[in-house]
């Protein structure tokens, strides 16, 4: 495992699903990091300290010497080819690495547009059509579910980025009124991620909702 040549600087909202999937993941690989709390009710993401790392105003960024990144999956993907040389987590075999990336896709769109829209409703109060949150939501998981009918993870029998990209969006779906409860494959899915030596949970945060 190669070992950064000081600690890594990592931005973030502890209530974010995409900060916590960075979070997860450097826990996995056991990198040495700096966590620097953004608060983002007072606006810091907003500040031009802030924003000349990244332009577009949002958490996660990150910093590793020279390099700054900002855009979860993006980390994700770099962490993995900079600190994972086993190609464990982003698997070098053409069709493993393309069924990664389509999950990377899942997360950026089915993933921010259902379950994770839907408790920015309930958690955070955005303005958003939480109707339809819940039913992207609902598709989602109704594919997600019986596309682990039959392995231990997204693309095999070994936990690689898909699965810490989906894991804590939806590990906390209720809390946006989503209820995991018809899909058993999912959470014995979210079990065996909660499993891994080095994983560290997201904050649960409590709403009027139960699911």
């Amino acid at each position: 495992m190669t070992v950064p040549v000081r600690p890594l600087r990592f931005y973030r909202y502890a209530l974010s699903g995409h900060s916590h999937r960075v979070e997860l993941f450097l826990s996995l690989l056991k990198l040495p990091s700096e966590f620097i709390d953004v608060d983002l009710a007072k606006g810091e993401h907003k500040t031009p300290g802030f924003l000349a790392r990244n332009p577009f105003g949002q958490v996660p960024v990150l910093e590793d010497g020279e390099v700054t990144l900002a855009d979860s999956n993006a980390i994700l993907v770099y962490l993995a080819t900079r600190y994972d040389p086993s190609g464990h987590w982003l698997p070098r075999e053409p069709v493993a690495a393309a069924r990664v990336q389509q999950w990377l896709s899942v997360a950026a769109g089915p993933l921010a547009s259902g379950p994770a829209a839907a408790r920015l409703v309930t958690v955070f109060g955005a303005k958003l059509d939480a109707e339809r949150a819940k039913a992207i939501a609902t598709q989602l998981y109704t594919v997600l579910d019986p596309s682990l009918a039959h392995r231990s993870f997204l693309v095999g029998e070994a936990p690689t980025l898909a699965d810490v990209a989906l894991y804590s969006y939806t590990a906390h779906a209720p809390e946006g009124g989503v209820s995991l409860e018809p899909y058993g494959n999912v959470r014995a899915w979210l079990a065996r991620i909660e499993a891994l030596p080095g994983f560290v949970p997201m904050p649960r945060t409590p709403t009027r909702f139960t699911a």
